[in-house]
Parts: C-alpha cells; sequence; structure tokens
C-alpha cells in the first residue's frame, strides 16, 4: 500500500498557496511547477522541491 506524503499532500512541493491563483491553475504537472521555480527565483516566496520527495533539485522517483 503506498502512503502520501504528509508534507506536501502529495504535491511533489512545499508552499504551492503562495503562487498566486491565475497563475497556479495553469501549472498541472510537477515540470510545470518547476518551470515556475526557475522563472520565478528572485520573487520572494517559499515554494520549494518537499524535501521529503526530494533533494531540492529534483524529485526521488515520484513527487508525493
Amino acid at each position: 500500500m503506498a502512503t502520501t506524503c504528509t508534507r506536501c499532500e502529495g504535491s511533489g512541493f512545499l508552499n504551492l498557496n503562495q503562487i498566486p491563483d491565475s497563475e497556479r491553475y495553469y501549472l498541472d504537472s510537477p515540470e510545470a511547477i518547476g518551470n515556475w521555480l526557475d522563472h520565478h527565483q528572485e520573487e520572494e516566496h517559499d515554494v520549494q522541491v518537499c524535501d521529503c520527495c526530494g533533494d531540492g533539485i529534483s524529485h526521488y522517483g515520484v513527487p508525493g
């Protein structure tokens, strides 16, 4: 039986609520969220790869 990460609720990312709703609508995959992070590094936010599911750069297999 697989378990879902309780830190990221299966999304593979922490603090997704800090992405504006108007942009979050289009982020429908881990790759899309990763691209958003790459393009918003200079902004103040705490969105990051879940440290339980990944190493801060990429996920361990399947996120969440």
